[in-house]
């Protein structure tokens, strides 16, 4: 089972790495377009969750002798996820340390000047700036980004654990 969830983790981790890192290029490239870098981001996510379910499957099929209940798909499938995220967690530790040190305050910069061309009054935009400031400040702690960068992952691995045990579920043949 280790060797399930550790090769499946991996695959699913180097993937979703590889698209964060092209959606954080894109995007710091680009600040005011959003679009691409959550089409890439999200894309990644979901074509590396996709791993989880292979992850249970070839448990089943290959270590179990074709049967899974939902609870051991799920313990497999989360396992997966939360390596995946794991990984992904690190790498954007890593490209935010050595590549993009100042993303924090370009990305609130953007926001600020956004809010300050649309149309919310100004105690609005003054809430919300100082919201984004506060955000900025925050993201100078580690601890902080760890929790907010899994924050974004890992909720959707445990969405696609959860969906991926009921479906691959299956009862021993009597």
């Amino acid at each position: 089972m280790k060797t399930i969830i550790l090769k499946n983790g991996f695959i699913g981790g180097i993937i979703v790495s590889i698209f964060m890192g092209l959606s954080v290029y894109f995007h710091s490239q680009n600040l005011d377009n959003e679009a691409l870098s959550y089409i890439l981001g999200f894309s990644g996510m979901f074509i590396a969750f996709i791993f989880t379910f292979i992850g249970m499957k070839q448990y089943r099929d290959n270590v179990n002798n074709g049967s899974i209940t939902f609870g051991k798909a799920f313990t497999i499938g989360f396992s997966i996820a939360f390596l995946i995220s794991t990984i992904y967690v690190l790498v954007w530790l890593f490209e935010l340390h050595n590549f993009y040190p100042d993303f924090m305050e370009k990305y609130a910069a953007s926001e600020i000047t956004k809010l300050q061309s649309s149309e919310l009054s100004a105690t609005e935009i003054a809430t919300k700036t100082a919201e984004m400031n506060q955000i900025t400040e925050s993201y100078k702690n580690p601890l902080y980004v760890i929790g907010m960068t899994y924050s974004e992952i890992l909720p959707i691995g445990l969405f696609f654990s959860l969906i991926f045990a009921l479906v691959i579920k299956k009862k021993e043949a009597n």
